[in-house]
């Protein structure tokens, strides 16, 4: 998964888009290529902006790159950008860019609007290497992954009770826990799933 730019953009309606703040990452092409693939960046980035209607999200895929824009209009009349690789979750992209746009309205005043070169925003370069990784993005997807780590390491220990000569049947069968009912379920239950193996 690739970022390959992260755009804050001035998107009045009915007028042209103006970029405020642009961050790219062209390493991945080679060198004599990396001019024209900012250029293409710049005019993607603006296109589907100026496409976008306020207050709407969406995506667009061109080649093997999609952008995610959300213009949140409004009194500021925002709008950001990313452009990732196909791969990239369309969820962790939008909270990105809801994320963006918080920090840039409380970081730059809307008076410099009007002169994008007087604008500084130093943090939009933060952003595009540290949300490389989706999952810096989006807190749902992290607890997933965290999730599914946790479940790897209940899996692991249960493999390694069985490892130590333990068998589940014996345990059943030692086991005070279990009422003599629940016993004779997991027997049938296991004889069941056995005469359906596969071969």
């Amino acid at each position: 998964m690739k970022v390959f730019s992260i755009s804050v953009v001035l998107a009045p309606p009915g007028s042209p888009s103006t970029a405020l703040s642009t961050a790219s990452d062209v390493s991945t092409f080679s060198f004599y290529q990396r001019g024209s693939v900012n250029e293409f960046l710049t005019f993607f980035t603006k296109t589907v902006v100026d496409r976008t209607a306020q207050g709407q999200r969406q995506s667009v895929q061109e080649n093997n790159h999609t952008a995610h824009v959300y213009n949140r209009g409004g009194v500021e009349q925002l709008a950001a950008v990313i452009i990732t690789d196909q791969e990239y979750p369309v969820r962790p992209a939008f909270s990105l860019l809801t994320k963006i746009l918080d920090d840039f309205t409380t970081k730059v005043p809307q008076s410099t609007f009007s002169n994008p070169s007087a604008i500084s925003f130093p943090d939009i370069q933060t952003y595009l290497t540290k949300y490389q990784d989706p999952r810096q993005a989006d807190t749902i997807m992290k607890v997933q992954q965290e999730l599914d780590e946790t479940k790897i390491v209940l899996h692991k220990t249960i493999e390694s009770v069985l490892a130590r000569g333990e068998k589940l049947d014996n345990l059943v069968d030692r086991s005070n826990a279990l009422s003599s009912q629940t016993k004779m379920f997991y027997k049938t239950a296991k004889k069941q799933n056995s005469c359906c193996v596969v071969m």
